[in-house]
């Protein structure tokens, strides 16, 4: 076969109506750009038999590898196969150990099949069986007129566990090149995508192996760098150079890399210079302790938060003076620096962090929407206070402001108050 150019077919109404995601078609590129094999389309179809005759038909004209996902079930609007008889006029058999495994489950739950879970060992005559450990329904590859055809169930584990198992080796050999792909991928946080790309403009535009592609995220942006070598230890050379190339130009807003959040990167560091932190939310309602916690671990680093949302609250948890809310208003710099000093003494932390802004939807105290303000404050003395202006629903103003606590403290670990 010539070189590959595979496209990937999803099949459910449900994906169209939005009531799942896709995620399987995405998992499936990245296995595949692991492996050599260029995936240019992916594409979406209900389960109306036309439709996918037709989707069939256009896959065909445009890529030589053809990998769909769903539509093998039991019941009747499971056409995947209808379709593709449509296309090829190749006959339906049933499969004996498919059949076998099938039954022996109604067996073993001591329940009656019923006639149409038959439909679920159906193959095409003359295919490659593709096992399913996990499931019913077997996959299918079938070579037809320079092209390969693979049928898979659109269950997440089952049809990961198959294409690792089967497709993943099949395509491997059918592609006939031992390249190894070697990818990595590295977070930032504190650098827009815009201002990102014009730092790293030369060696986007000069980009051969590794490549460089970013992306932005709603925690920040990240870079994948992706080498293409003779073995793994080469292609790791390549990207550990091409990453000190990045270093040099962004080093400082890199905080970790693979699946590393801002909110472990910073409970890391807290560990590691053996701090504790307390937090006083008000717009963020424990969105920040939230994210904290969620990871183990994290008792060892904060006994908790405050939520302080109303001025009462304020006054009453926090022991903030009316007289200064009265004087600077509960969206100030005097406010924030307050309730973070206030809060790592109540909850005896060597830091404390506060949060005090408006989410809208509107203005308070003569300050606009998307108005934060967020204080460090370490129970040596020192201290931070920043004002930002944040945009979006108030949702997104919340979750912002929550990230926006993490990147200071990032930047404050690094730096003033790991003593």
């Amino acid at each position: 076969m010539r070189k590959i150019n595979a496209e990937i077919i999803a099949v459910g109404t449900e994906l169209l109506l939005g009531q799942i995601a896709n995620t399987n078609a995405r998992w499936l590129s990245e296995q595949l750009a692991l492996i050599g094999v260029n995936t240019y389309y992916h594409a979406v179809v209900g389960d109306n038999l036309d439709r996918l005759v037709n989707v069939f038909k256009t896959a065909e004209k445009r890529s030589n590898v053809i990998i769909v996902m769903g539509g093998l079930g039991p019941t009747t609007d499971d056409l995947t196969r209808e379709g593709f008889q449509m296309l090829t006029n190749l006959p339906i058999v049933e499969e004996p150990e498919a059949m076998g495994k099938i039954k022996q489950f109604y067996d073993r739950q001591k329940m009656e099949m019923t006639e149409n879970n038959r439909r679920q060992a159906r193959i095409f005559q003359g295919a490659k069986v593709i096992t399913n450990p996990l499931g019913m329904a077997p996959g299918m590859i079938i070579s037809r007129n320079n092209h390969v055809w693979v049928f898979l169930p659109g269950v997440p584990r089952e049809m990961k566990r198959m294409v690792k198992d089967t497709v993943v080796p099949y395509l491997r050999a059918l592609n006939g090149d031992q390249t190894v792909i070697e990818s990595r991928v590295l977070r930032l946080i504190g650098i827009g995508e815009s201002t990102l790309e014009v730092k790293l403009s030369d060696l986007i535009e000069n980009q051969t192996n590794p490549t460089i592609a970013l992306l932005a995220q709603n925690d920040g942006n990240i870079i994948r760098l992706t080498a293409k070598a003779e073995s793994t230890e080469l292609a790791n050379k390549l990207l550990d150079d091409y990453e000190q190339k990045i270093e040099s130009l962004v080093g400082d807003y890199i905080y970790g890399y693979g699946q590393d959040t801002i909110d472990k990167k910073v409970l890391q560091l807290f560990k590691q210079n053996k701090l504790t932190i307390s937090a006083a939310e008000s717009l963020t309602g424990g969105l920040f302790i939230e994210r904290l916690i969620s990871h183990p671990g994290a008792s060892n680093v904060t006994p908790g938060g405050i939520v302080s949302y109303g001025t009462d609250a304020k006054i009453n948890l926090l022991n903030i003076k009316s007289r200064l809310i009265e004087q600077y208003g509960t969206v100030s710099n005097e406010c924030a620096l307050q309730m973070a000093k206030n809060v790592t003494t109540l909850l005896k932390t060597d830091i404390g962090i506060s949060f005090t802004g408006i989410a809208g939807p509107d203005p308070v105290e003569g300050k606009p929407v998307g108005t934060v303000y967020i204080s460090i404050f370490h129970k040596s003395g020192k201290h931070h206070i920043e004002k930002v202006i944040l945009s979006g629903d108030r949702y997104s103003i919340r979750h912002r402001a929550s990230l926006k606590g993490f990147e200071l403290l990032l930047k404050i670990l690094k730096n003033q108050f790991s003593t």
